[in-house]
């Protein structure tokens, strides 16, 4: 598996998680031009984009999560972070990273909001 992501888990509503994901075949010259992407699958819905980095940095939020995810990276690292704040049951959902528009996607991880 190319994009590990790891850090899903179950919360209450309001609380936080922070995701992962390694990029574990790039290298490092390569990994530091991908713009990078955390989507999430609900059960019964469509794939969505939830937030995506450039290379350089540049940030972009689905309206759903705006002010309480932030995504960041460390290319060093070859990491990409989703931070998570104020969670919501409807953030309930597999979370994947993503080499944006391309098709290479990491496993997933789970996260549980409850109510």
């Amino acid at each position: 598996v190319q994009l590990q992501a790891s850090g899903g888990g179950s919360v209450q509503a309001g609380g936080s998680l922070r995701l992962s994901c390694k990029d574990q075949r790039s290298i490092l010259s390569s990994y530091n031009t991908y713009n990078m992407a955390w989507y999430r699958q609900a059960p019964g819905r469509q794939r969505e984009l939830v937030a995506r980095i450039g290379s350089g940095g540049t940030t972009n939020y689905a309206d759903s999560v705006k002010g309480r995810f932030t995504i960041s990276r460390d290319n060093g690292k070859r990491m990409v972070y989703l931070q998570m704040n104020s969670l919501k049951p409807e953030d309930t959902a597999v979370y994947y990273c993503n080499i944006f528009g391309t098709s290479r996607w990491g496993q997933g991880t789970l996260v549980t909001v409850s109510s």
